[in-house]
């Protein structure tokens, strides 16, 4: 139960102020992320009914849910986005790159790379039909969060030390093939075997940035999960219009 707690800690801005926490139990915690991520779903499809109650236009109800999704997880996958932007545009070598990630200040890339997401995030969300926004909203949430798990188990730690370094370390075998059923029970429940095709290409996503990061830097940081967060967030709202 407080690895499950420590999951919704670390994904959403909700203040649960968990006591005495391991690294087993934050370990742990990447087992339910795929559960995390359908909760931050539950909730925006929440808001996107009330919206809908309220008659609003569709562009502005795309919008709010966005808006909503920052809020919920307080822009740090966005920060992470960012923060890798402008490590990987800066034509630095690995230890600098990884410097970079650690400034507090954003440069121009970070800056536009924050603005080319939320302008596609709306824009694929304002796409997909009415009727079909909720099931949207919980795919991408869920299997963006799965991705995480999967960059987690499959790429090593770029640092000596860090915050998303416990996760790594903890990382087994077993934390993974149960986060991978969560992930394939949720898809299929929300979508049925197009949400299983979704699964496939999110992971495969998930898979090159990985790739991309671990050549760049020598592995995964936790800026770079945020980024292949945000990023299959994408992917999933852009997979989900086409098919």
């Amino acid at each position: 139960m407080k690895s499950f707690l420590l999951a919704i800690q670390f994904l959403t801005v909700i203040p649960l102020r968990i006591k005495e926490i391991s690294e087993q139990n934050l370990a742990k915690a990447t087992l339910y992320f795929p559960l995390a991520g359908l909760l931050i779903g539950l909730v925006l499809s929440e808001i996107n009914l009330g919206l809908f109650i309220l008659n609003l236009p569709s562009f502005t109800v795309s919008i709010i849910l966005i808006v909503s999704l920052i809020g919920l997880t307080g822009g740090m996958h966005l920060d992470g986005l960012s923060d890798s932007a402008d490590a990987f545009f800066s034509g630095k070598p690995k230890e600098e790159m990884l410097r970079v990630m650690r400034d507090p200040h954003i440069g121009v890339m970070g800056v536009l790379s924050i603005i080319c997401v939320i302008l596609l995030k709306v824009s694929l969300l304002e796409s997909v039909s009415a009727p079909e926004k909720a099931g949207a909203l919980l795919l991408m949430c869920v299997l963006s969060r799965w991705s995480a798990v999967l960059a987690m188990f499959l790429f090593p730690y770029a640092r000596q030390e860090g915050k998303a370094g416990v996760f790594i370390r903890g990382m087994t075998l077993k934390i993974f093939l149960i986060s991978l059923i969560s992930a394939v029970i949720f898809s299929f429940i929300i979508w049925q075997v197009k949400g299983m095709i979704l699964l496939i290409i999110v992971s495969g996503c998930a898979y090159l940035a990985g790739r991309f990061t671990s050549k760049k830097i020598g592995g995964i940081t936790g800026d770079t999960l945020g980024a292949t967060i945000e990023l299959t967030e994408i992917v999933t709202l852009g997979i989900f219009c086409i098919l």
